[in-house]
């Protein structure tokens, strides 16, 4: 493996070199050696980047962070072929995903225990860097729900990247809850690919880290396909959220809609960049995107930049975005039924975060996120 830097300027270099003469498999070795090269080459992203201008991470990267050192599973050679079909040049963070990657493949089949939601949780070390790479497949005529989940303990980082594809005639409800440490740093990537007449519904909740990142991309193959992309970011002290989302409208007659919001305290900052695509010959597009935003504070800062990219005159879409404070007349409303301003506020706030948590059906999930809501709050439900 040739790196154009000395090593001692490139981050993890010294833990790669181990790392890669640990792994059985050539063609893995392979990928991950033309990823760790890339990242040695471009490094990680700047506010140079266009997509990447209002986060600077080079405040929050230790380089420092110890591997954990994790393979994943074992992988057959028909589901290692399929892992060089992943864009390392997205950025520094896919670059090196892919090449200390933790890879698993899942195909969700008739076999599986379809009643029933496959979880995954990730905690992550503190002091540790940690890599899932998950690669999910839900195979035709299936409906599946899958439930991941991130925490973790002190200053750890997660790098971690889920993709998706949902064959035809397929359903899946994705549930993604970051909860991590005030003193962690995480980037997520999800991918996912919608099939003839399937439907994909997923939802982000985003409430913990220092830093944190989401890039959601989502592609329609085939007609017919429906998909829902929802998140929440919720955010105090000087926390910093970025969510960057694709919809890629290729092909006729697919549905997608996106509504995400945001509630912001202290002197956290908020990013939404959306982007939804309809190609030329994709007639027949329904395409909504909203972003909303919750000001709780007047030293908060959201940068929202919903868009839409259109070559078809057969579509009906719309996009918005909207930053504010409380309504006032609501407001008024609950001080003249008796309540005190500080709880009137902190239910006002509630109701708007609650509109994404009650997409969650399953219980137990969406009452853990409705009582961390309420303890940003510093209110019970009980009142």
């Amino acid at each position: 493996m040739a790196i154009s830097k000395p090593a001692t300027d490139v981050p993890f270099a010294e833990q790669f070199e181990k790392f890669a003469a640990g792994e059985e498999n050539a063609l893995l070795r392979r990928i991950r050696e033309n990823a760790f090269e890339a990242f040695a080459r471009d490094g990680f992203p700047t506010p140079r980047n266009e997509e990447w201008k209002y986060t600077n991470v080079a405040p929050f990267v230790d380089p420092d962070w110890s591997v954990s050192g994790r393979y994943g599973g074992q992988l057959q050679e028909r589901e290692v072929e399929p892992l060089k079909e992943f864009d390392t040049k997205r950025s520094g963070f896919a670059s090196l995903n892919a090449a200390f990657g933790e890879y698993e493949v899942m195909r969700i089949t008739r076999t599986a225990k379809l009643d029933e939601e496959i979880e995954w949780h990730l905690e992550a070390v503190d002091g540790e860097a940690h890599f899932p790479h998950t690669v999910i497949v839900v195979e035709a005529g299936i409906d599946a729900t899958i439930v991941e989940t991130f925490s973790s303990a002190g200053k750890s980082f997660t790098n971690s990247v889920t993709r998706i594809i949902v064959e035809e005639n397929a359903s899946l409800i994705h549930y993604r809850v970051q909860k991590e440490s005030s003193d962690a740093v995480h980037i997520g990537l999800t991918e996912v690919v919608v099939n003839a007449n399937s439907r994909y519904n997923g939802t982000n909740i985003n409430i913990g880290a220092a830093l944190s990142r989401h890039d959601i991309d989502l592609k329609f193959l085939a007609e017919g396909g429906e998909a829902w992309v929802d998140g929440l970011y919720m955010l105090n002290g000087s926390q910093h959220s970025d969510t960057h989302s694709v919809i890629d409208h290729t092909v006729p007659n697919c549905t997608s809609h996106q509504n995400y919001k945001g509630v912001l305290n202290d002197k956290s900052r908020g990013v939404f960049n959306g982007k939804v695509f309809v190609r030329e010959n994709a007639h027949g597009t329904d395409a909504q995107q909203s972003n909303k935003n919750l000001l709780l504070s007047d030293h908060a800062r959201v940068d929202t930049k919903p868009q839409l990219e259109i070559f078809n005159d057969d579509v009906k879409c719309s996009h918005g975005a909207t930053v504010g404070q409380l309504e006032e007349e609501e407001l008024f409303y609950l001080l003249t039924r008796g309540l005190p301003e500080t709880l009137a506020r902190n239910l006002l706030t509630y109701g708007f975060a609650e509109e994404i948590i009650s997409k969650i059906a399953i219980e137990s999930i969406k009452s853990e996120l409705d009582q961390a809501v309420l303890n940003r709050l510093s209110v019970s439900i009980d009142h």
